[in-house]
Protein backbone atom coordinates (compact mmCIF):
# COMPACT_ATOMS: atom_id res chain seq x y z
CA UNK A 1 0.00 0.00 0.00
CA UNK A 2 1.05 3.59 -0.62
CA UNK A 3 2.91 5.21 2.26
CA UNK A 4 0.88 8.28 3.16
CA UNK A 5 1.33 11.29 5.41
CA UNK A 6 -1.97 12.90 6.46
CA UNK A 7 -2.07 16.62 7.25
CA UNK A 8 -4.97 18.23 9.14
CA UNK A 9 -4.91 22.05 9.58
CA UNK A 10 -7.26 24.22 11.57
CA UNK A 11 -9.63 26.29 9.39
CA UNK A 12 -8.13 29.32 7.69
CA UNK A 13 -6.28 30.05 4.49
CA UNK A 14 -2.88 30.70 6.04
CA UNK A 15 -3.05 27.50 8.10
CA UNK A 16 -3.79 25.56 4.93
CA UNK A 17 -0.91 27.19 3.05
CA UNK A 18 1.54 26.45 5.85
CA UNK A 19 0.71 22.73 5.88
CA UNK A 20 0.76 22.53 2.08
CA UNK A 21 4.30 23.91 2.21
CA UNK A 22 5.15 21.20 4.74
CA UNK A 23 3.68 18.64 2.37
CA UNK A 24 5.82 19.98 -0.48
CA UNK A 25 8.90 19.76 1.71
CA UNK A 26 8.16 16.13 2.55
CA UNK A 27 7.69 15.25 -1.13
CA UNK A 28 10.84 17.12 -2.15
CA UNK A 29 12.93 14.82 0.02
CA UNK A 30 10.74 11.70 -0.14
CA UNK A 31 8.89 11.68 -3.48
CA UNK A 32 7.68 8.11 -2.95
CA UNK A 33 5.34 9.30 -0.19
CA UNK A 34 1.86 10.60 -0.90
CA UNK A 35 0.23 13.46 0.98
CA UNK A 36 -3.44 13.68 1.93
CA UNK A 37 -4.74 16.93 3.40
CA UNK A 38 -8.00 16.88 5.36
CA UNK A 39 -9.86 20.10 4.56
CA UNK A 40 -12.01 21.58 7.34
CA UNK A 41 -14.90 23.81 6.33
CA UNK A 42 -16.25 26.36 8.77
CA UNK A 43 -20.03 26.84 8.98
CA UNK A 44 -21.28 29.77 6.92
CA UNK A 45 -17.84 30.21 5.32
CA UNK A 46 -18.44 31.80 1.91
CA UNK A 47 -14.84 32.74 1.12
CA UNK A 48 -13.35 31.27 -2.05
CA UNK A 49 -9.72 31.98 -1.15
CA UNK A 50 -8.96 28.53 0.25
CA UNK A 51 -10.88 26.65 -2.46
CA UNK A 52 -9.11 28.61 -5.21
CA UNK A 53 -5.75 27.80 -3.64
CA UNK A 54 -6.64 24.11 -3.37
CA UNK A 55 -7.66 24.07 -7.03
CA UNK A 56 -4.32 25.64 -7.93
CA UNK A 57 -2.30 23.08 -5.97
CA UNK A 58 -4.43 20.22 -7.35
CA UNK A 59 -3.41 21.17 -10.89
CA UNK A 60 0.25 20.57 -10.13
CA UNK A 61 1.88 17.19 -10.59
CA UNK A 62 2.47 16.76 -6.89
CA UNK A 63 0.94 13.68 -5.22
CA UNK A 64 -1.16 15.82 -2.88
CA UNK A 65 -4.81 14.85 -2.38
CA UNK A 66 -7.39 17.02 -0.66
CA UNK A 67 -10.15 15.31 1.34
CA UNK A 68 -13.00 17.64 2.33
CA UNK A 69 -14.56 16.95 5.71
CA UNK A 70 -18.32 17.38 6.25
CA UNK A 71 -19.52 20.85 7.13
CA UNK A 72 -21.05 21.12 10.58
CA UNK A 73 -24.02 23.43 11.26
CA UNK A 74 -23.35 26.30 13.66
CA UNK A 75 -23.41 24.83 17.17
CA UNK A 76 -23.46 27.88 19.40
CA UNK A 77 -23.81 31.61 19.27
CA UNK A 78 -20.50 33.33 19.94
CA UNK A 79 -18.91 36.60 18.97
CA UNK A 80 -15.43 35.17 19.50
CA UNK A 81 -13.94 33.89 16.26
CA UNK A 82 -11.29 31.79 18.00
CA UNK A 83 -13.90 30.15 20.23
CA UNK A 84 -16.01 29.30 17.19
CA UNK A 85 -13.03 27.69 15.42
CA UNK A 86 -12.08 25.66 18.48
CA UNK A 87 -15.64 24.43 18.99
CA UNK A 88 -15.80 23.45 15.35
CA UNK A 89 -12.55 21.49 15.66
CA UNK A 90 -13.91 19.68 18.71
CA UNK A 91 -17.12 18.70 16.93
CA UNK A 92 -15.21 17.71 13.82
CA UNK A 93 -12.93 15.22 15.59
CA UNK A 94 -15.20 12.23 14.90
CA UNK A 95 -15.24 12.99 11.18
CA UNK A 96 -11.45 13.05 11.16
CA UNK A 97 -11.33 9.62 12.79
CA UNK A 98 -13.86 8.28 10.26
CA UNK A 99 -11.80 9.66 7.37
CA UNK A 100 -8.63 8.07 8.72
CA UNK A 101 -10.37 4.71 9.16
CA UNK A 102 -11.46 4.81 5.52
CA UNK A 103 -8.00 5.78 4.32
CA UNK A 104 -6.40 2.94 6.27
CA UNK A 105 -8.19 0.47 3.97
CA UNK A 106 -6.13 1.56 0.98
CA UNK A 107 -3.08 3.36 2.39
CA UNK A 108 -0.38 2.81 4.95
CA UNK A 109 -0.60 5.98 7.06
CA UNK A 110 2.86 6.65 8.46
CA UNK A 111 1.88 9.77 10.41
CA UNK A 112 -0.85 12.29 11.06
CA UNK A 113 0.37 15.88 11.39
CA UNK A 114 -2.25 18.22 12.80
CA UNK A 115 -2.80 21.60 14.39
CA UNK A 116 -5.78 20.34 16.43
CA UNK A 117 -5.45 18.94 19.95
CA UNK A 118 -8.96 17.48 19.97
CA UNK A 119 -8.31 14.25 18.08
CA UNK A 120 -5.63 12.49 20.10
CA UNK A 121 -8.04 10.54 22.30
CA UNK A 122 -9.97 9.20 19.31
CA UNK A 123 -6.95 7.73 17.57
CA UNK A 124 -5.96 5.07 20.10
CA UNK A 125 -7.45 2.18 18.10
CA UNK A 126 -5.94 3.32 14.80
CA UNK A 127 -2.33 3.26 16.03
CA UNK A 128 -1.36 6.20 13.82
CA UNK A 129 1.62 8.21 15.12
CA UNK A 130 0.33 11.74 15.60
CA UNK A 131 2.45 14.89 15.56
CA UNK A 132 1.45 18.46 16.38
CA UNK A 133 2.33 21.15 13.85
CA UNK A 134 2.93 24.59 15.34
CA UNK A 135 3.04 27.22 12.60
CA UNK A 136 4.04 30.12 14.84
CA UNK A 137 7.33 30.76 16.63
CA UNK A 138 8.94 28.71 19.37
CA UNK A 139 8.58 31.68 21.73
CA UNK A 140 4.78 31.49 21.50
CA UNK A 141 4.95 27.74 22.01
CA UNK A 142 7.04 28.31 25.15
CA UNK A 143 4.32 30.61 26.54
CA UNK A 144 1.54 28.12 25.83
CA UNK A 145 3.45 25.30 27.48
CA UNK A 146 4.24 27.50 30.48
CA UNK A 147 0.70 28.88 30.84
CA UNK A 148 -0.40 26.57 33.71
CA UNK A 149 2.62 27.74 35.71
CA UNK A 150 1.83 31.42 35.04
CA UNK A 151 -1.82 30.78 35.86
CA UNK A 152 -0.95 29.40 39.29
CA UNK A 153 1.21 32.41 40.13
CA UNK A 154 -1.73 34.83 40.22
CA UNK A 155 -5.53 35.03 40.41
CA UNK A 156 -5.65 38.07 38.11
CA UNK A 157 -6.17 37.99 34.34
CA UNK A 158 -3.23 39.13 32.26
CA UNK A 159 -5.36 41.95 30.83
CA UNK A 160 -5.59 43.43 34.33
CA UNK A 161 -1.87 43.04 35.06
CA UNK A 162 -1.10 45.67 32.37
CA UNK A 163 2.68 46.25 32.20
CA UNK A 164 3.62 43.64 34.82
CA UNK A 165 6.50 41.62 33.43
CA UNK A 166 5.95 37.89 32.98
CA UNK A 167 8.88 35.51 33.01
CA UNK A 168 8.80 32.49 30.71
CA UNK A 169 11.81 30.21 30.19
CA UNK A 170 13.54 30.92 26.90
CA UNK A 171 12.10 34.34 26.03
CA UNK A 172 12.71 37.92 27.19
CA UNK A 173 10.42 39.21 29.97
CA UNK A 174 7.12 40.24 28.38
CA UNK A 175 4.42 42.65 29.51
CA UNK A 176 1.24 40.86 30.58
CA UNK A 177 -0.77 43.00 28.17
CA UNK A 178 1.37 41.71 25.29
CA UNK A 179 0.30 38.11 25.81
CA UNK A 180 -1.54 36.49 22.87
CA UNK A 181 -5.14 37.74 22.86
CA UNK A 182 -6.87 34.44 23.77
CA UNK A 183 -4.81 34.32 26.98
CA UNK A 184 -5.62 37.79 28.27
CA UNK A 185 -8.86 36.94 30.09
CA UNK A 186 -8.69 33.83 32.29
CA UNK A 187 -12.51 33.78 32.33
CA UNK A 188 -12.74 34.15 28.56
CA UNK A 189 -14.27 31.57 26.17
CA UNK A 190 -10.98 30.09 24.91
CA UNK A 191 -8.59 30.46 27.83
CA UNK A 192 -9.30 26.96 29.17
CA UNK A 193 -8.44 25.42 25.81
CA UNK A 194 -4.98 26.96 25.87
CA UNK A 195 -4.60 26.21 29.57
CA UNK A 196 -4.87 22.50 28.69
CA UNK A 197 -2.49 22.89 25.77
CA UNK A 198 0.54 21.45 27.53
CA UNK A 199 -1.21 18.27 28.64
CA UNK A 200 -2.68 17.74 25.17
CA UNK A 201 0.69 18.34 23.57
CA UNK A 202 2.29 15.64 25.69
CA UNK A 203 0.07 13.05 23.97
CA UNK A 204 1.73 13.67 20.60
CA UNK A 205 4.75 11.84 19.25
CA UNK A 206 6.44 15.17 18.68
CA UNK A 207 5.95 18.86 17.94
CA UNK A 208 6.98 20.28 14.56
CA UNK A 209 7.79 24.00 14.75
CA UNK A 210 8.26 26.40 11.85
CA UNK A 211 11.49 27.98 13.06
CA UNK A 212 15.19 27.15 13.11
CA UNK A 213 17.68 26.74 15.92
CA UNK A 214 19.85 29.81 15.32
CA UNK A 215 16.82 32.11 15.09
CA UNK A 216 15.32 31.16 18.47
CA UNK A 217 17.97 29.24 20.39
CA UNK A 218 16.81 30.22 23.87
CA UNK A 219 13.16 29.28 23.37
CA UNK A 220 13.95 26.04 21.55
CA UNK A 221 16.41 24.94 24.24
CA UNK A 222 13.99 25.82 27.02
CA UNK A 223 11.19 23.79 25.44
CA UNK A 224 13.40 20.83 24.58
CA UNK A 225 14.87 20.69 28.10
CA UNK A 226 11.41 20.57 29.70
CA UNK A 227 11.84 23.94 31.44
CA UNK A 228 8.48 25.25 30.16
CA UNK A 229 6.32 22.46 31.57
CA UNK A 230 6.16 22.16 35.35
CA UNK A 231 4.94 18.56 35.31
CA UNK A 232 4.59 16.01 32.58
CA UNK A 233 6.95 15.21 29.75
CA UNK A 234 7.80 17.35 26.76
CA UNK A 235 7.61 15.45 23.46
CA UNK A 236 10.48 15.75 20.96
CA UNK A 237 10.71 19.17 19.27
CA UNK A 238 11.49 19.27 15.54
CA UNK A 239 12.50 22.75 14.33
CA UNK A 240 12.35 22.42 10.54
CA UNK A 241 11.95 26.02 9.36
CA UNK A 242 11.95 28.34 7.71
CA UNK A 243 8.93 27.13 5.72
CA UNK A 244 7.62 30.02 3.65
CA UNK A 245 5.04 30.41 0.91
CA UNK A 246 6.17 29.47 -2.56
CA UNK A 247 6.24 32.68 -4.60
CA UNK A 248 4.92 30.73 -7.63
CA UNK A 249 1.68 30.07 -5.73
CA UNK A 250 0.98 33.78 -5.33
CA UNK A 251 -1.11 35.51 -7.95
CA UNK A 252 -3.27 38.57 -8.24
CA UNK A 253 -4.03 41.64 -10.31
CA UNK A 254 -1.37 43.66 -8.54
CA UNK A 255 1.44 41.19 -9.20
CA UNK A 256 2.76 42.57 -12.49
CA UNK A 257 2.22 46.21 -11.46
CA UNK A 258 4.15 45.97 -8.18
CA UNK A 259 7.00 43.85 -9.52
CA UNK A 260 7.34 45.88 -12.71
CA UNK A 261 7.56 49.06 -10.63
CA UNK A 262 10.23 47.49 -8.41
CA UNK A 263 12.23 46.49 -11.49
CA UNK A 264 12.73 50.19 -12.20
CA UNK A 265 13.99 51.09 -8.70
CA UNK A 266 17.61 51.10 -7.45
CA UNK A 267 18.93 48.22 -5.37
CA UNK A 268 17.77 48.12 -1.72
CA UNK A 269 16.09 51.52 -2.06
CA UNK A 270 12.41 50.69 -1.41
CA UNK A 271 10.66 50.28 1.94
CA UNK A 272 7.72 47.88 1.70
CA UNK A 273 4.70 48.36 3.97
CA UNK A 274 2.23 45.49 4.37
CA UNK A 275 0.16 44.53 7.42
CA UNK A 276 -1.30 41.09 6.72
CA UNK A 277 -4.73 39.87 5.71
CA UNK A 278 -6.46 41.20 8.86
CA UNK A 279 -4.42 44.32 9.47
CA UNK A 280 -6.63 47.37 8.93
CA UNK A 281 -6.26 50.96 10.02
CA UNK A 282 -8.60 53.89 10.50
CA UNK A 283 -8.78 56.69 7.96
CA UNK A 284 -6.86 58.90 10.40
CA UNK A 285 -4.02 56.38 10.68
CA UNK A 286 -3.78 56.01 6.91
CA UNK A 287 -3.37 59.77 6.68
CA UNK A 288 -0.56 59.79 9.23
CA UNK A 289 1.26 56.94 7.48
CA UNK A 290 1.00 58.83 4.19
CA UNK A 291 2.39 62.03 5.70
CA UNK A 292 5.23 60.10 7.33
CA UNK A 293 6.18 58.38 4.09
CA UNK A 294 6.05 61.63 2.15
CA UNK A 295 8.27 63.45 4.67
CA UNK A 296 10.77 60.58 4.77
CA UNK A 297 11.70 61.15 1.11
CA UNK A 298 12.18 57.38 0.77
CA UNK A 299 10.95 55.18 -2.04
CA UNK A 300 8.05 53.06 -0.86
CA UNK A 301 5.61 50.33 -1.88
CA UNK A 302 2.52 50.41 0.34
CA UNK A 303 -0.35 47.91 0.38
CA UNK A 304 -3.54 49.73 1.46
CA UNK A 305 -6.78 48.04 2.49
CA UNK A 306 -10.19 49.56 3.08
CA UNK A 307 -10.31 51.28 6.48
CA UNK A 308 -11.93 49.55 9.41
CA UNK A 309 -15.70 49.86 9.36
CA UNK A 310 -15.82 50.22 5.58
CA UNK A 311 -18.33 48.16 3.61
CA UNK A 312 -16.25 48.38 0.44
CA UNK A 313 -13.74 45.72 -0.55
CA UNK A 314 -11.68 48.25 -2.50
CA UNK A 315 -10.14 51.28 -0.74
CA UNK A 316 -10.94 54.65 -2.28
CA UNK A 317 -7.44 56.08 -2.33
CA UNK A 318 -8.48 59.56 -3.40
CA UNK A 319 -10.58 59.82 -0.23
CA UNK A 320 -8.47 57.73 2.14
CA UNK A 321 -5.12 59.43 1.48
CA UNK A 322 -4.22 63.13 1.84
CA UNK A 323 -5.14 65.36 -1.08
CA UNK A 324 -2.40 65.35 -3.70
CA UNK A 325 -0.38 62.59 -1.97
CA UNK A 326 -0.38 60.19 -4.91
CA UNK A 327 0.66 62.93 -7.32
CA UNK A 328 3.38 64.34 -5.08
CA UNK A 329 4.93 60.91 -4.48
CA UNK A 330 4.49 59.64 -8.03
CA UNK A 331 7.69 58.02 -9.22
CA UNK A 332 9.21 57.32 -5.80
CA UNK A 333 6.16 55.63 -4.32
CA UNK A 334 3.52 53.10 -5.35
CA UNK A 335 0.28 52.39 -3.49
CA UNK A 336 -1.30 49.01 -4.24
CA UNK A 337 -4.88 48.25 -3.30
CA UNK A 338 -5.73 45.33 -0.99
CA UNK A 339 -3.05 42.77 -1.82
CA UNK A 340 0.42 42.29 -3.26
CA UNK A 341 2.65 39.20 -3.68
CA UNK A 342 4.57 39.68 -0.45
CA UNK A 343 7.01 36.81 -0.93
CA UNK A 344 8.02 37.90 -4.41
CA UNK A 345 8.33 41.52 -3.27
CA UNK A 346 10.53 40.74 -0.26
CA UNK A 347 12.92 38.71 -2.39
CA UNK A 348 13.19 41.53 -4.97
CA UNK A 349 16.57 43.23 -5.27
CA UNK A 350 15.04 46.72 -4.94
CA UNK A 351 13.49 46.14 -1.50
CA UNK A 352 15.64 47.39 1.37
CA UNK A 353 13.21 47.42 4.31
CA UNK A 354 9.90 46.03 5.53
CA UNK A 355 7.30 47.67 7.80
CA UNK A 356 5.21 44.75 9.05
CA UNK A 357 2.56 43.69 11.56
CA UNK A 358 4.92 40.91 12.71
CA UNK A 359 2.86 37.91 11.70
CA UNK A 360 5.19 34.93 11.97
CA UNK A 361 4.99 33.93 8.29
CA UNK A 362 5.83 37.50 7.27
CA UNK A 363 8.81 37.56 9.61
CA UNK A 364 10.13 34.26 8.28
CA UNK A 365 9.91 35.57 4.72
CA UNK A 366 11.83 38.72 5.67
CA UNK A 367 14.46 36.66 7.50
CA UNK A 368 14.80 34.26 4.55
CA UNK A 369 15.51 37.14 2.17
CA UNK A 370 17.66 39.22 4.51
CA UNK A 371 15.29 42.21 4.69
CA UNK A 372 15.54 44.42 7.84
CA UNK A 373 12.29 45.24 9.61
CA UNK A 374 10.31 48.00 11.30
CA UNK A 375 7.97 46.17 13.68
CA UNK A 376 4.39 47.44 14.00
CA UNK A 377 2.40 44.68 15.81
CA UNK A 378 -1.38 44.90 15.67
CA UNK A 379 -3.12 41.82 17.10
CA UNK A 380 -2.91 38.15 18.16
CA UNK A 381 0.62 37.09 19.18
CA UNK A 382 2.29 39.85 17.16
CA UNK A 383 3.37 41.89 20.18
CA UNK A 384 5.23 38.86 21.49
CA UNK A 385 6.80 38.31 18.06
CA UNK A 386 7.90 41.93 18.00
CA UNK A 387 9.48 41.74 21.47
CA UNK A 388 11.52 38.68 20.50
CA UNK A 389 12.36 40.15 17.10
CA UNK A 390 13.71 43.39 18.58
CA UNK A 391 15.21 42.32 21.90
CA UNK A 392 16.54 38.83 21.20
CA UNK A 393 16.94 38.43 17.45
CA UNK A 394 18.09 42.05 16.92
CA UNK A 395 16.40 42.12 13.50
CA UNK A 396 14.01 45.07 13.83
CA UNK A 397 13.44 48.67 14.84
CA UNK A 398 10.17 49.04 16.81
CA UNK A 399 7.40 51.51 16.05
CA UNK A 400 6.41 53.28 19.27
CA UNK A 401 2.72 52.48 19.74
CA UNK A 402 2.83 53.48 23.44
CA UNK A 403 -0.55 51.96 24.42
CA UNK A 404 -1.94 48.56 25.41
CA UNK A 405 -3.46 46.04 23.03
CA UNK A 406 -6.09 44.90 25.53
CA UNK A 407 -8.91 47.21 24.39
CA UNK A 408 -8.25 46.68 20.70
CA UNK A 409 -10.21 44.32 18.48
CA UNK A 410 -8.39 41.91 16.20
CA UNK A 411 -7.34 43.57 12.96
CA UNK A 412 -7.54 47.12 14.38
CA UNK A 413 -4.69 49.38 15.39
CA UNK A 414 -4.35 50.09 19.09
CA UNK A 415 -3.90 53.86 18.78
CA UNK A 416 -2.73 56.45 16.32
CA UNK A 417 0.96 56.36 15.51
CA UNK A 418 2.14 59.82 14.53
CA UNK A 419 3.44 60.82 11.12
CA UNK A 420 6.66 61.87 12.85
CA UNK A 421 7.13 58.36 14.25
CA UNK A 422 6.56 56.77 10.84
CA UNK A 423 9.03 59.16 9.21
CA UNK A 424 11.59 58.64 11.96
CA UNK A 425 11.57 54.85 11.85
CA UNK A 426 11.54 54.63 8.05
CA UNK A 427 14.53 56.96 7.85
CA UNK A 428 16.35 55.07 10.62
CA UNK A 429 15.89 51.88 8.65
CA UNK A 430 16.79 53.22 5.22
CA UNK A 431 19.28 56.05 5.90
CA UNK A 432 20.99 55.92 9.27
CA UNK A 433 23.74 53.81 10.78
CA UNK A 434 21.24 51.85 12.87
CA UNK A 435 19.61 50.64 9.66
CA UNK A 436 22.96 49.67 8.15
CA UNK A 437 23.82 47.56 11.20
CA UNK A 438 20.38 45.97 11.06
CA UNK A 439 20.77 45.21 7.35
CA UNK A 440 24.07 43.47 7.96
CA UNK A 441 22.55 41.46 10.79
CA UNK A 442 19.62 40.50 8.52
CA UNK A 443 21.96 39.31 5.78
CA UNK A 444 23.85 37.20 8.29
CA UNK A 445 20.59 35.63 9.49
CA UNK A 446 19.59 34.93 5.90
CA UNK A 447 22.81 32.97 5.47
CA UNK A 448 22.07 31.08 8.69
CA UNK A 449 18.55 30.27 7.47
CA UNK A 450 20.00 28.82 4.29
CA UNK A 451 22.62 26.89 6.26
CA UNK A 452 19.90 25.33 8.41
CA UNK A 453 18.72 23.39 5.37
CA UNK A 454 22.08 22.34 3.98
CA UNK A 455 23.40 18.86 4.68
CA UNK A 456 24.15 18.67 8.39
CA UNK A 457 22.23 21.89 9.14
CA UNK A 458 19.91 22.00 12.13
CA UNK A 459 16.60 21.98 10.23
CA UNK A 460 17.79 19.33 7.76
CA UNK A 461 18.90 17.14 10.66
CA UNK A 462 15.64 17.64 12.55
CA UNK A 463 13.61 16.81 9.43
CA UNK A 464 15.67 13.66 8.80
CA UNK A 465 15.12 12.55 12.38
CA UNK A 466 11.40 13.29 12.08
CA UNK A 467 10.98 11.13 8.95
CA UNK A 468 12.98 8.34 10.58
CA UNK A 469 10.51 8.38 13.50
CA UNK A 470 7.62 7.81 11.05
CA UNK A 471 9.28 4.75 9.62
CA UNK A 472 9.89 3.38 13.10
CA UNK A 473 6.19 3.73 13.90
Amino acid sequence: MKETIVLYPVPGFHHMVSLVELGKLILQHHPHFSITILVPTMPLDTSTTTSSYINHISKTNLPITFFSLPSIPPHQETQDAVAMILEYMRLNASFVVDALQTMCLSSSILALITSSVYIYDGLDNLHIPTYYYFSSCASTLAILLHLPTLHNQTTISFKDLNDTLLHVPGIPPIKASYMPRPLLDRDGPVYRYFFNYASCMSKSKGVIVNTFDILEPQAINAIASGACISNGGTPPIYSIGPLITDAKDQSGNSTSEALAWLDAQPSRSVVFLCFGSKGTFSEAQHEKIAHGLERSNQRFLWVVKSPKGSTSDQPQLEILLPEGFLERTKGRGLVVKCWAPQNAILRHESVGGFVTHCGWNSLLEAVSYGVPIVSWPLYAEQHLNAVVLVEEMKLAIPIDTSTSMVSCKEGEEEGLVSAEEVEKKVRQLMEFEEGKVLRQRSLEMRAMAMAAWTGGGSSFTAFTTLVASWKQG
